[in-house]
């Protein structure tokens, strides 16, 4: 009996990611062959490879929010508004990124969540809400993986990663094998390609980070955003 209880108090669900603003042209696939314009207001589930264009972005929060259709007619208006501390990624221009893992486990005292991410190309931008002890989140680099915790960062394929706020782990493979780690605080920038250790972040990079930060908060006073209801409908031969 308390094995069954304690089965159902810590079922592990499944989250999406959520498209709340796209800048410029992106796509998205399920099975890496077929490619598909991607749209604000898309959910996303683990599985799903997002690829933006040229001098373009595209806004994500990992988890759900709340939404309230202003009417139902063709052309009007659905709102969302993220919920209080939720992860959020934005991914630059020219970059791929998988959504490899998203699952969240409430246990009853806490939630256990496990978030992992492939950058396959280009630069992320994250702000991540402070996660439980048994939380994970990782980022997958080509030669390497970025482990995240609370904590507000870029980081680009090549493993170069900039921290506003909290600190990131990373672990790169070098041209000799070897695996080298390094923690990377706060107001600091490292990039393994320059070696030695982390330096202060520049005051212009600094302010970029800040800027990004905003743009992606979340919580109470960050304004809805609102989209038009796509009703297209799309007729498919039953031969």
């Amino acid at each position: 009996t308390l094995a069954f209880a304690f089965s159902v108090v810590a079922e592990t669900q499944q989250i999406s990611a959520k498209v709340t603003r796209i800048k410029g042209a992106a796509r998205y696939s399920t099975d890496s062959a077929t490619w598909n314009t991607l749209k604000v207001g898309q959910s996303l589930p683990a599985g799903t490879v997002v690829q933006t264009a040229q001098g373009s972005f595209v806004d994500l929060i990992l988890g759900e929010t709340t939404a309230v259709v202003q009417s139902p007619k063709i052309g009007q208006y659905l709102s969302y508004q993220p919920l209080v501390q939720q992860n959020t990624v934005r991914i630059y221009q020219d970059s791929m990124l998988a959504l490899d893992k998203l699952t969240s486990t409430k246990t009853g005292m806490e939630e256990v969540s496990e978030t992992q991410l492939d950058l396959r190309q280009g630069k992320i931008f994250g702000k991540v809400k402070k996660l439980s002890a048994a939380s994970k989140y990782e980022i997958k680099l080509p030669n390497g993986v970025a482990g995240i915790r609370g904590t507000v960062y870029t980081v680009d394929a090549n493993g170069i990663v900039t921290v506003l706020e909290g600190s990131v782990v990373i672990s790169m493979v070098g041209a000799d094998g070897r695996v080298v780690t390094v923690v990377v605080e706060a107001g600091y920038m490292y990039d393994p390609r320059a070696g030695g250790a982390p330096s202060p972040v520049p005051q212009t990079v600094l302010q970029d980070l800040i800027i990004a930060a905003k743009e992606a908060g979340v919580g109470p006073e960050t304004p809805p955003t609102t989209y038009t209801i796509d009703q297209t409908i799309i007729n498919v031969s039953p031969t």
